[in-house]
């Protein structure tokens, strides 16, 4: 290891700041197990207490209409398309109560960029969602269908997001991110806004109170440098705003979109920009690591490269799904994972406030229920008593 990427790992690891240029250094550079180390010493310093959380939630998919066609995505279908569907209240709100019963905390409500859904559609979501069910958060949206709805209403951006604010929605989604430097943006979403309008939107959101996470979509054959621009782009916006409360990379998934190609982000490439994200992100409080879309193996390696929290229990999930990411977890088996790499495993909510912290292996649930995709319209319904590996080996 050459002395300037020990000087910056070290600097790092010390809670210094990193500038974008050390950050592709160290992507590049860095022996994987030192940069994993200082990641690792960042996430004690914030979390001492070993706690590694996860949340339960579902993801319910109010539309899969979609007018912006990003190449990578299998789940939408283009407005008239006949495999095009909505559902109506009711169905979502039966949705909802089965959530609650799992023991879920938050529903993420999504779809694609419907030509008749404006903010009064909006408004009328999130406010019955609410009214029926106040306990449960609206972790939901993000800048693009805010960008959408105002356009199809014909108001600004400002008044969309205070509107769907008081209507209910507690939270917004990293979603949309995908790739924010403009050339791979352009590459697999030409008909979306820029990362540039992402981020605007994002922190007109920020201002109004509600504060959200960020992603990241690996794999689309972007480079390293872009990679690490992304990160610079969001670490600029949560300078000025504070509104990121956590980070969130995933990988792209290849079947059934017109990329039709296999990842390019290997393991190995995930890992060391989760560590960097660690390094990078001083300012940014939780870094959560994506098990759907990497693996369980690989979710738990995570947890030594600066990973604080585990993700969710997805009790229902399809778009991701939609593109052949097939790993599955019940919740049990998810605080295994947290308690047999060290951790104490603790379920959150929304905030990352501790609702249960499983001090104990005697602390751990055994509700079995309680598992990823219990309903999906993406991958076949799990049979309880078959382990989910053998059951997506027949798949």
């Amino acid at each position: 290891m050459s002395r300037e990427i020990d000087e910056v790992l070290q600097r790092a690891a010390d809670g210094g700041r990193i500038s974008p240029e050390e950050a592709l250094a160290l992507y590049e550079q860095a022996p994987f197990h030192a940069l994993g180390e200082a990641a690792d010493v960042v996430r004690r310093r914030r979390y001492p207490d070993g706690i590694v959380t996860y949340l339960i939630d579902r993801n319910i998919n109010y539309t899969n209409v979609c007018v912006t066609a990003c190449k990578f995505c299998a789940f939408y279908r283009a407005p008239k398309h006949k495999e095009g569907w909505s559902h109506d209240m009711a169905e979502i709100l039966r949705r909802c109560a089965e959530a609650v019963d799992l023991g879920a905390t938050q529903v993420m409500l999504q779809g694609g960029h419907h030509p008749d859904f404006g903010v009064e559609y909006y408004e009328e979501l999130f406010g019955t969602v609410k009214a029926e069910y106040p306990g449960l958060v609206i972790h939901s949206i993000g800048p693009s269908e805010i960008g959408h709805m105002a356009k199809v209403s014909g108001v600004s951006i400002e008044d969309a997001i205070t509107r769907i604010k008081t209507a209910g929605l507690d939270s917004i989604a990293g979603a949309g991110a995908e790739m924010l430097p403009e050339r791979p943006r352009r590459a697999l979403a030409p008909l979306k806004e820029s990362g540039e309008r992402w981020l605007e939107i994002m922190e007109v959101a920020h201002r109004h109170g509600l504060e959200s996470t960020a992603t990241m979509m690996m794999g689309t054959g972007e480079t390293n440098a872009e990679r690490i621009e992304h990160l610079r782009m969001i670490r600029d916006v949560q300078d000025r705003t504070g509104g990121f409360r956590a980070f969130i990379p995933w990988t792209y998934q290849p079947e059934n979109n017109h990329l039709k190609g296999r990842t390019q982000a290997t393991t190995l490439e995930y890992l060391r920009l989760i560590a960097v994200a660690r390094l990078f992100f001083d300012e940014v409080a939780h870094l959560q690591s994506s098990w759907l879309t990497t693996g369980k193996p690989a979710g738990q390696l995570s947890l030594h490269m600066g990973v604080d929290d585990l993700g969710s229990i997805m009790l229902e999930e399809n778009v991701i799904s939609s593109a052949g990411a097939k790993h599955r977890s019940r919740l049990t088996e998810l605080v295994e994972l947290i308690r047999t790499a060290g951790r104490i495993p603790a379920q959150r909510n929304t905030l990352y406030e501790h609702l249960s912290v499983h001090w104990t292996p005697a602390d751990d649930p055994t509700d079995d229920r309680v598992r990823s995709h219990v309903s999906s319209i993406a991958l076949p319904i799990l049979e309880r008593d078959r382990p989910v590996e053998d059951q997506l080996a027949k798949n």
